[in-house]
């Protein structure tokens, strides 16, 4: 089934995320409508090797199917951002172009180090792609 078939199918999959993900401790995830084809998922998820995932996501289904039109994913450990993803253009930058608006925030320079990010889309879930990346961060200790 695909989730975004709907509203309703998107707030079933993303309440019950962490049935599919056993690493995950809690999610605060919530799904609130701003109006008539406009809706808002807000929260953060916990993962077992303690980092945070702040999500948001502006979704709509003005257009057909239910789809993304805005995002921002924040991962962090501790007090520490570690990295983020943001849809915003950056049409200048040539290096970004393969996974263009996509793309992912990373250190040194986290404001302005912008590499691709591949898998990121408006058209499907994206909380999947970024619970394994969670899953497969290997931290120091804190």
């Amino acid at each position: 089934m695909n989730p975004f078939q709907s509203l309703r199918d998107y707030e079933r999959f993303v309440y019950t995320l962490q049935s599919r993900f056993p690493d995950l401790l809690s999610s605060t995830l919530i799904i609130q409508r701003r109006g008539r084809l406009f809706a808002e998922l807000t929260g953060e998820l916990l993962h077992r090797n303690g980092c945070r995932l702040l999500a948001y996501e502006r979704l709509s289904w003005d257009a057909g199917p239910l789809h993304i039109v805005g995002y921002s994913y924040e991962v962090w450990h501790g007090a520490e951002k570690l990295y983020w993803y943001d849809c915003q253009p950056h049409p200048s930058e040539p290096t970004l172009a393969s996974t263009h608006p996509h793309h992912k925030h990373l250190p040194p320079d986290l404001r302005h180090h912008r590499v691709p990010a591949p898998g990121l889309t408006f058209t499907a879930p994206n909380l999947p792609l970024l619970l394994q990346e969670l899953a497969s961060l290997r931290l120091g200790a804190a």
